[in-house]
This record gives structure tokens, sequence and C-alpha cells, in this order.
């Protein structure tokens, strides 16, 4: 856990719960408008927080060299992320489009 200065491990913890909370935020407005796209963006911010959950673990251990397998998984769930909040992006915009 010394791999990292507090005020960085701060950071990451904030960061990871910040992203939690915009999942359960879209989410919510997803029941609330009763619009099905808005769930459809929640999941798609999953990889993303994957991603960084992977490189807290790694970095608490101590950038142990036996989990540098969490790399690998962590630029895969971010690459998946982008991809996936790309298409999220997408059929919202399409559907904002459709409502005009």
């Amino acid at each position: 856990m010394h791999a990292l200065s507090i005020p960085t491990w701060i950071i990451h913890i904030l960061s990871v719960t910040e992203w939690i909370v915009a999942i359960w935020l879209v989410w919510t407005y997803a029941k609330i408008s009763q619009n099905p796209v808005w769930r459809g963006f929640a999941i798609a911010m999953l990889p993303a927080l994957v991603s960084a959950i992977c490189v807290c673990t790694w970095h608490f251990y101590d950038n142990d060299p036996s989990l540098e397998w969490l790399g690998m998984v962590q630029a895969a769930m971010t690459l998946l992320g982008n991809c996936t909040l790309m298409v999220a992006a997408w059929f919202l915009w399409k559907q904002s489009v459709q409502v005009r």
C-alpha cells in the first residue's frame, strides 16, 4: 500500500466512489424517466468501474509483479468501457434526434 502517496490514494478512492455514485444516479434517472436507454448507459459505465477497481487493487498490493495481469485486465476494461459508453451515447443521441 506504500506504492502511492496518501493524496494519490484519496484521489483514487474518491474517483471510484464518484463513478459508483454516477452509475447509481444514471440508473435512478432511468427509473424515474422510464427510459431504458439511460439504464443501458448505466450498464455501459460498469467496465470503466471494473478498470478503476483493477488498478486500485494492484496499487493496494504495492504493484506486486504477480498481479501484473491486473494491468492487462485494466487496459481491456478501459477499452471495453470506452466502446460501451460510445455505443450508449450513440443510442442517447439517436433517441434525442427521434424526439425532435
